[in-house]
């Protein structure tokens, strides 16, 4: 059975414990990608030992990378420069944790598929994060589809890294649902390199990030696929706080849907 994950909720981890242990999750960490964190070493060390605290071998979890105007194709120096600089700092914290892999988003301008713009993202993505898995080894680097209109774009470069062993694909099947490309054709396209996929409902025209189920999307659609196309991929049920994440379990289970399909995993 491919593993489920949740985020922890430092506001309620004695819960978060729980539905982990109940579910047979990991954790994915959403603390690392802020500004205020990635600047500050003492915080990310409290950060750190907090979650140490409940977790004595973080070697099955995950986090979310920088994002937020992260733009490392930018024809602006200054701006390339600090966009690297934040994804090093990630990938630094999670080398310190000894994590399993790292979520990072495209940075593309959705919707813009000028040639020379696809063609300097294509290579600059393909050069750096080529030197950036060699260089973290024992980290996976999973590369997300955020505002991209469809999916050739990020395929064409997870298959121009195909010999690099710790690079694949995140596929949000939510940010996927918003899109004018059908869902088939994302799964269809991306699914030789899905290694990890994120899943949230919504409204199929804002990302709203709801429980699984309260939302629009088909997702007996979206296990179909996963299991058609032959995709085995750990799933991080991204909805933040333990009542939505509990709500999302329970449908998901019920429902039987990927990877909550079978027996339950347990640590």
């Amino acid at each position: 059975m491919s593993r489920g994950y949740i985020i922890p909720d430092r506001e309620d981890m004695e819960r978060s414990v729980c539905l982990a242990g109940k579910y047979g999750c990991a954790f994915e960490y959403n603390d690392f990608f802020k500004p205020e964190v990635l600047d500050n070493p003492k915080k990310q060390e409290e950060i750190i030992n907090f979650y140490a605290k409940y977790r004595s071998d973080f070697s099955e979890d995950t986090m979310h990378g920088a994002f937020l105007d992260v733009t490392i194709h930018s024809s602006d120096p200054l701006i390339r420069d600090a966009s690297i600089l934040r994804l090093r700092q990630s990938m630094d914290i999670a080398s310190r944790m000894g994590l399993k892999g790292v979520v990072f988003h495209t940075g593309r301008l959705g919707g813009f598929r000028a040639s020379n713009y696809l063609r300097l993202w294509h290579d600059t993505n393909r050069r750096f994060f080529s030197e950036l898995a060699e260089e973290y080894p024992k980290q996976q680097i999973y590369m997300e589809n955020m505002f991209d209109e469809a999916p050739d774009v990020l395929a064409g470069l997870a298959e121009a890294m195909g010999e690099v062993k710790n690079f694949g694909v995140c596929l949000d099947y939510a940010h996927a649902a918003l899109t004018d490309c059908p869902q088939q054709e994302w799964v269809q396209t991306l699914a030789p390199y899905i290694r990890h996929i994120h899943v949230n409902d919504n409204n199929l025209k804002n990302d709203l990030h709801q429980p699984i189920g309260q939302g629009k999307i088909e997702w007996k659609d979206f296990s179909r696929l996963v299991n058609e196309y032959g995709i085995k991929a750990s799933v991080l049920v991204e909805v933040s706080g333990c009542a939505g994440q509990e709500e999302s379990l329970e449908y998901m289970e019920h429902h039987k849907i990927y990877p909550f399909h079978g027996e339950r995993r347990r640590d």
